[in-house]
């Protein structure tokens, strides 16, 4: 590749939620353009890479990002032109040397993650390759199986439940497309007994619904139900993952199910009502089921139950290789998930990645619940090959554009496209 940076700039954009984020661009010397919008979390946890903010009040509350734009176009890009676009882990490890924090707090995560995608999206164009063919060579080619957000609570709603996801996982599906299908139409199937018993079809910040329900457990029993009601099978076709996102509920040593008047529970209450879960509800993925820094907690719930269900972190784990290597050595998971603006680039989560699939674990490539229109993550499931992607639910065009562009990815594959992990 003879080819050239050029320009790297970037823009203050809106997000799904009408807060402020970045799109950056990088320009090759002969005209080729990669470019990249970086999302944002609501349920963050505390050890993440910094997303910079303003902090000026009198715009956007404080949200906006002029710094980080500022931080691409006048800090990084300089230090970028003339260099060879294809050179992603070097030209990642220059950013963070040029911002030299332990947490990206100089120049912001949301800045580095910006150019880091853009990056190898015009690299990958400029090769003549599929960003996931660029991103995971000849062998990409695993459509990853979809945990699909159906029901939203916690930080996402302002509903009666204490947990923040309530996913639908068509693991029974043979493609993607199917799977997919299954999906869509349980989505709908559930819309239609929400409406049908009065309920709010209202969704939260992913595109789940957002009704007021008698309690946590209702939401798995609605899901069952609009599984068989979308003629499939419960735990065949179709099964449940959860995300309780524990630690926005997590205070003074307990966890206070205040929401749905379950009072207050040690962890091992917790993992005892998880346990009852799995024997009543086809569960096959639990994510943050406990606080993030629950370390003891968390072993003692993969221990119990990490060889009926994947136990899957998040918070805790942050997509840090630190924190996985922790997590690995400590058995407090037997998953992870992988979120790209977590860490801040892409070669860092390609690490964190690797080290799940040396320790045996399986990873899930996510989103956040501030998205954009950026289908960056689709191509990275299938670049990664674990099978697994969580982006949303099955409406909000910010969700529905990671979908399409593997529906896109599939077809392109044809009769090499493999399904699931």
């Amino acid at each position: 590749m003879s080819s050239a940076i050029a320009k790297v700039h970037a823009l203050e954009i809106l997000d799904s939620r009408g807060s402020p984020t970045l799109r950056v661009s990088v320009q090759l010397d002969n005209g080729v353009l990669g470019t990249a919008s970086v999302p944002s979390g609501a349920s963050t946890g505390e050890n993440e890479a910094v997303e910079l903010r303003d902090g000026d009040k009198a715009r956007y509350g404080g949200k906006g990002v002029l710094r980080a734009v500022a931080n691409v176009n006048e800090v990084i890009a300089p230090k970028l032109v003339g260099r060879n676009p294809a050179q992603q882990a070097q030209l990642d490890a220059l950013m963070l040397e040029l911002d030299g924090t332990a947490n990206k707090s100089r120049l912001g995560a949301n800045a580095i993650l910006g150019v880091s995608q853009a990056l190898a999206r015009a690299a990958a164009t400029e090769s003549g390759l599929p960003l996931y063919a660029y991103l995971g060579g000849p062998g990409a080619r695993r459509l990853p199986v979809p945990q699909m957000n159906v029901i939203n609570g916690g930080k996402h709603a302002d509903s009666s439940l204490d947990f923040q996801e309530f996913m639908i996982v068509p693991h029974g599906a043979a493609s993607f497309s199917e799977a997919l299908r299954y999906g869509a139409e349980t989505f709908q199937a559930l819309k239609g007994l929400l409406h049908q018993r009065g309920l709010s079809t209202a969704v939260g910040d992913e595109g789940g619904f957002a009704p007021q329900l008698s309690g946590n457990e209702q939401a798995c029993e609605l899901i069952v139900e609009a599984i068989e009601r979308a003629k499939l099978r419960p735990g065949k076709d179709v099964s449940i993952a959860l995300d309780p996102a524990s630690t926005s509920f997590f205070e003074g040593g307990k966890y206070h199910l205040t929401r749905s008047g379950q009072g207050e529970k040690s962890a091992e209450q917790m993992i005892a009502l998880y346990r009852s879960w799995i024997d009543r509800y086809p569960i096959v993925s639990l994510e943050d089921g406990l606080a993030e820094n629950d370390w003891a907690g968390f072993r003692a719930l993969t221990a119990q139950l990490g060889d009926r269900i994947q136990i899957v972190g998040d918070d805790i784990l942050v997509t840090n290789p630190i924190y996985i290597r922790r997590g690995i050595a400590e058995k407090a998971c037997n998953a992870a998930l992988i979120k790209l603006n977590q860490i801040g680039t892409v070669s860092e989560t390609v690490d964190a990645i690797a080290l799940c699939q040396r320790a045996g674990w399986g990873f899930v490539v996510s989103h956040r619940s501030g998205e954009t229109e950026d289908s960056f993550i689709a191509d990275f499931a299938v670049a990664m090959g674990g099978g697994q992607i969580k982006t949303g639910s099955l409406c909000r065009s910010e969700r529905i554009v990671k979908y399409n562009r593997l529906l896109e990815i599939e077809d392109e594959l044809g009769p090499a496209a493999l399904f699931g992990n």
